[in-house]
């Protein structure tokens, strides 16, 4: 696994505006981690959690939930980037969040991160960060968002 980028404070943050920052490694989505979030949050689709009917449906087997898919930038972002210099992160939410494509069970996906903007804040910044959630030989993205993130001092 690769070691996450490094930046330093609200200087290294804004250096990298406009700029890829990064991507992490593939991880294959498996049946049991969409069973697993099924049953987290109740939504048991047949689409998602029984196989042998999904195999016959519009996917050709099951897929990950689009919710899933999010959940995972929250894994993800940390192993693309590790931002220091301050005393606390947050995600403050999305601006925008598409699912272009479904993720197949036992297809690998990966975040590709790019940084847009940091905006001052009374007491720290604002980073709105442009997420993408490949799949490995897909020709569309599993999701695109507009992530943003808020750094305080």
């Amino acid at each position: 696994m690769a070691e996450p980028r490094v930046v330093e404070g609200v200087a290294g943050l804004e250096a990298l505006v406009g700029q890829h920052v990064g991507e992490s490694d593939w991880m294959e989505i498996t049946q049991e981690r969409v069973q697993d979030f099924a049953d987290a949050t109740g939504d048991h689709q047949w689409i998602h959690v029984d196989p042998e009917r999904a195999a016959a449906g519009p996917f050709g087997g099951p897929i990950a939930h689009g919710y899933l898919t999010l959940s995972l930038v929250s894994y993800f972002l940390p192993r693309v980037w590790r931002v220091e210099g301050f005393g606390m992160g947050v995600n403050y939410g999305l601006e925008r969040l598409r699912f272009p494509s479904p993720v197949p069970v036992g297809a690998r996906v990966r975040l590709c991160a790019d940084l847009a903007e940091v905006a001052p804040l009374e007491g720290g910044v604002q980073v709105t960060v442009d997420l993408t959630v490949e799949v490995e030989g897909g020709a569309k993205p599993a999701l695109v968002a507009r992530g943003l993130f808020r750094y305080s001092f």
